[in-house]
């Protein structure tokens, strides 16, 4: 019964965390600033749901639940990697193509 609460806690907190970062990229105003709450709000969000799902797998604790749970985590892992990097070099891209940061003032917002 603890452990349902748990999951269902770390569900809720993680679409929390992907709920902010699609407001994040609906109202920033530029391209650079869109790539903030999309790198670090929505790998913390998969995280949460991940490590919920993980958790959820576990019970009845059998060698076949652990291995599923163990996979979960390695994905985990994957996406903590992944995330930065492909969110830098989204940003070394644009910036490579000569997007220009937006100032206070800009009428394009």
């Amino acid at each position: 019964m603890v452990i349902d609460l748990i999951v269902i806690f770390c569900l809720a907190v993680g679409l929390i965390f992907f709920a902010g970062g699609t407001l994040g990229l609906l109202r920033f105003p530029d391209f650079y600033s869109r790539l903030h709450p999309a790198g670090k709000l929505d790998t913390m969000g998969s995280f949460l749901i991940l490590l919920g799902s993980a958790i959820h797998q576990l019970f009845p604790l059998t060698l076949s639940t652990v291995l599923s749970g163990l996979k979960l985590m390695l994905i985990v892992v994957f996406v903590f990697l992944a995330s930065p990097t492909a969110t830098h070099a989204i940003v070394d891209a644009g910036f490579r193509a000569g997007l220009e940061p937006w100032k206070k003032g800009d009428p394009r917002r």
